[in-house]
C-alpha cells in the first residue's frame, strides 16, 4: 500500500482539468520556481518549531524532533505557513492511497474525475499509480498536474493517467535555472513523447517578462509538437499574480493585459488553436 504527504484535498474545481474535479496537492517539490504562488508546498517539515512558538490556536506541538498538528484546534490562519522559513507547512498529512481515494469516492455523484498536484505530484508515482487505478475502476479520470521533470513517459503511472497538464517554465535553459535552480532537458522530452502518447492534456505558462521567456517557449513547442496536437491541447497562458509569492517577486505587479494578448496573437500565428489566458 502506497502512501504520500497530503497538503490538502479540494472536494471541487473547475480549473484543473475538464469539468467538476477534486485536485490533491501532495507536498515536496524537486525544484524551486521563484514566482511560486504555493512556496509552503515545496518542502517536508524540518522540525525546526519556529511554527509552534507563534500558532496562536496551540494547535501545534514538538513530539521527538517532529511537530505534532492538533486539527481539531487549529483555526486555519495560516499562521504557521506565513513564518516558517524552509517553505513548508506542519499540517502535512502522510496517507493512504486508500484512505485518499475513500475522501475522493464521497463526491464521486458530482465530479468527472481526479487531479493530483503539488508540490511535484510526480514524486510520488507508487502512490498516483495506486490512487489512479483506485479512481479509474469507479469511472473517475485521473490527471497529473506536473512540472515534467521526471520522464514520465517511462513509468508505470502513465498506464492509468488519462493526461498531464505539462507545466513548461521556460525554455532557454539559462532561463530555466535562474527561475527555478533546476533543468528542462527532461521536461522538453517529457513534451515531445507525452504528445506521442497521447497523453498531453494541457501546457502552461506563466507569463512573467523578464523572468520567462514565453515567446520562446511558444516558439519551440510549436515546432516540436505535430499539428493535430496542437489544435486539440489546451494551452493556458497564466498571467503571474503576486499572490502568496515569496522573495523579490513577492511586489512584482501582473503582466499587462496588452502583453499576454500579444502572447496570444503569437500561439495562434503558431498553430494553437485552444488558447486561454488566465
Amino acid at each position: 500500500m502506497s502512501s504520500a504527504p497530503v497538503n490538502r484535498i479540494l472536494e471541487h474545481t473547475l480549473v484543473d482539468g475538464p469539468g467538476n474535479r477534486s485536485i490533491v496537492f501532495l507536498q515536496g517539490c524537486n525544484i524551486g520556481c521563484r514566482y511560486c504562488h504555493n512556496p509552503e508546498t515545496q518542502r517536508l517539515c524540518s522540525g525546526c518549531g519556529i511554527c509552534v512558538e507563534q500558532c496562536p490556536a496551540g494547535a501545534l506541538s514538538l513530539q521527538e524532533g517532529t511537530v505534532a498538528w492538533d486539527a481539531a484546534l487549529c483555526t486555519k490562519c495560516d499562521t504557521c505557513i506565513h513564518v516558517c522559513p524552509h517553505y513548508s507547512s506542519p499540517k502535512v498529512v502522510w496517507r493512504s492511497a486508500e484512505e485518499v481515494f475513500r475522501e475522493i469516492d464521497r463526491n464521486r455523484p458530482f465530479i468527472r474525475g481526479i487531479t493530483v498536484s503539488g508540490g511535484e505530484c510526480s514524486l510520488y508515482l507508487p502512490f498516483v499509480r495506486e490512487l489512479f487505478e483506485r479512481c479509474r475502476a469507479v469511472g473517475l479520470g485521473c490527471l497529473m498536474d506536473s512540472n515534467g521533470t521526471v520522464p514520465l513517459w517511462k513509468e508505470p503511472v502513465m498506464e492509468v493517467c488519462d493526461g498531464v497538464m505539462l507545466d513548461v517554465k521556460a525554455w532557454e535553459e539559462g532561463y530555466f535555472h535562474r527561475l527555478t535552480g533546476g533543468q528542462n532537458e527532461v521536461v522538453k522530452e517529457n513534451l515531445r513523447r507525452l504528445s506521442e502518447m497521447d497523453k498531453l492534456e494541457e501546457l502552461r505558462i506563466v507569463c512573467l517578462k523578464g523572468y520567462v521567456d514565453a515567446e520562446q517557449v511558444i516558439r519551440e513547442t510549436a515546432r516540436l509538437l505535430p499539428q493535430e496536437i496542437r489544435q486539440k491541447t489546451l494551452l493556458k497562458l497564466i498571467r503571474f499574480r503576486p499572490v502568496g509569492v515569496r522573495g523579490e517577486l513577492a511586489q512584482t505587479p501582473a503582466p499587462g493585459l496588452p502583453y499576454m494578448e500579444g502572447l496570444l496573437r503569437l500561439a495562434a500565428s503558431c498553430g494553437y488553436e485552444k488558447i486561454r489566458i488566465v
